[in-house]
């Protein structure tokens, strides 16, 4: 019969296949295997089944190339292809180079339309999305170079670095997109709205900077790095890279349950010993969503962040706080956007980073490392975290006035002081802690340090500024877990692009009886 034909056509895109795995059985079957250590039966089978892995995925492939399409095939500028011809390309899989064939529908001066290459949602380059998509995972832990060395080893798939590049690149096309969509579709989180969370909606902001390559840097930067002379001409010597650095944005937002404390109970908290069972646990940020970018500016960012916020909670429901680490910009920036989008905001100046100003001011007093120093800043801490900012500073200079200070040791205080004095519209500890409300920006200078520092500042490393966009967009969905929700969405809008748009009227369906024409009839 001729269903029975085709089977048999089909099952030839298999046969070796098959043969290769009955070669293995009876490798593992013989005697001379008997005495086998593990790793090397490992190794064995890994070996073989690659192969088969590739001869599989090259039969299914070649089988449905050769379907022909049901009806005709139309282009996008409506004129029918009715030219068909069977065109063939080498393509590099996960299981490593396969060759394929498929049926081409053309005409005189006219794009050749090929539906099989559609179903089967290949890219216009020679590598398929799934050894984009672990090229793309893998960039986010190591180097270019590891990444295409692991892709060879573990998968067999062969990737040049250019190549490996612009995969990467192509892999995080769609990252815009994916958030925005997500945003319509389901008000921007990962739980419906109206899902129970904390009651606090956090969002943080920092920069980073990325040593860049020169075309990468913005343009004051780029100015000031021509104009400057080098002590080596192969590499940038210590405080070089100044001029060398373009800075990443980074935001999050995520909800989280109040925490009430006293400032005794966060001066507790900061000793490094403290670990005792009447520590209480604080609770945890919930629907965390972090990421960073080097090509848009901080405006830009800022305002995705409080769009996030405003998908979360478009109700103002929930306290929003912004934990910030005192730039001027930045803090005018919060101010207009939460105006815009009718919010109160709860500025919150980090904790930490107000700190450091008291320890400078401390080793204007006593030196490093001394125990004067540290209980000076300790005192002061704690009045700081009663609301006595004012009267810190105030308190400080005077004492500054009393030793008789000058030079650095006293501008130092000063700056200190100045510093104390200019926010304390958003140093009210003894509030923030009485409303539960965090004051440290540790989920930022986590992610600064898991997105930017840790994979970004790699020692000799330049970046192009596509290359270092896209690593971060894709760090950045790992981070928050959303790297294979966003892979299904990049997949359908590569099907989208590279196939669907360019026919009249979708990508028209295969035929199943395809080998009809070339079979006989068989009496059964």
């Amino acid at each position: 019969m001729i269903a029975h034909a085709h089977a048999k056509v089909v099952e030839g895109w298999f046969s070796k296949a098959e043969e290769d795995f009955d070669r293995l059985l009876r490798i593992l079957k013989g005697q001379e295997r008997d005495f086998m250590t593990a790793s090397e039966i490992e190794e064995l089978v890994r070996k073989h089944l690659q192969g088969i892995g590739r001869d599989l995925v090259e039969g299914k492939m070649n089988e449905i190339g050769r379907r022909e399409a049901a009806g005709s095939v139309t282009g996008a500028d409506g004129v029918p292809r009715k030219q068909q011809k069977l065109l063939g390309r080498n393509i590099e899989t996960s299981f490593g180079g396969v060759q394929y064939k498929r049926m081409g529908y053309g005409g005189k001066g006219m794009e050749s339309l090929f539906p099989a290459d559609g179903h089967l949602n290949l890219p216009p380059e020679k590598y398929t999305l799934e050894v984009r998509r672990l090229a793309g995972k893998d960039i986010t832990l190591n180097g270019y170079d590891n990444t295409l060395e692991g892709l060879k080893d573990r998968c067999g798939a062969e990737v040049p670095k250019r190549q490996g590049l612009e995969l990467v690149e192509r892999a995080a096309v769609d990252f815009e997109g994916f958030y925005e969509k997500r945003s319509m579709a389901c008000g921007g989180t990962k739980k419906p709205v109206g899902t129970e969370s904390g009651s606090l909606l956090v969002l943080t902001t920092d920069a980073k900077g990325v040593v860049m390559r020169p075309e990468g840097l913005r343009g004051q930067t780029a100015e000031a790095a021509a104009q400057e002379k080098h002590k080596l001409d192969k590499r940038i010597s210590r405080g070089e890279k100044r001029n060398r650095k373009r800075m990443a944005q980074v935001a999050s937002v995520y909800t989280v349950a109040p925490h009430v404390r006293t400032a005794e109970e966060v001066m507790g908290g900061l000793k490094p010993a403290d670990s005792g069972p009447d520590k209480r646990q604080s609770p945890r940020p919930e629907n965390k969503r972090v990421w960073a970018s080097l090509e848009r500016e901080t405006e830009t960012v800022l305002e995705e962040m409080f769009q996030e916020g405003q998908d979360r909670d478009p109700n103002h429901e929930k306290q929003w706080v912004a934990l910030v680490d005192g730039n001027p910009g930045q803090l005018n920036q919060l101010k207009e956007k939460a105006h815009r989008f009718g919010v109160p905001l709860t500025i919150v100046l980090d904790i930490i980073h107000v700190l450091e100003y008291l320890w400078r001011a401390a080793w204007g007093f006593y030196a490093e490392g001394s125990s004067q120093a540290e209980e000076f800043v300790t005192e002061r801490l704690r009045r700081l975290l009663h609301g006595q900012s004012s009267q810190v500073a105030k308190g400080i200079r005077k004492m500054a006035t009393a030793r008789g200070l000058q030079g650095q040791p006293r501008k130092q205080v000063d700056k200190c002081a100045d510093y104390l004095l200019k926010y304390a519209s958003i140093l009210h500890y003894d509030q923030y802690l009485a409303q539960g409300l965090p004051i440290a920006t540790g989920v930022i200078e986590g992610a600064c340090r898991y997105l930017v520092k840790d994979r970004m500042d790699i020692t000799g490393a330049r970046w192009s500024l596509p290359g270092a966009e896209a690593v971060l967009c894709l760090r950045s969905l790992r981070a928050s877990g959303d790297f294979q929700e966003y892979w299904r969405y990049h997949e359908k809008m590569e099907q989208e692009r590279n196939h669907i748009s360019k026919y009249a009227d979708g990508l028209p369906p295969l035929r199943n009886d395809k080998v009809k024409a070339r079979l006989r009839l068989v009496k059964g």
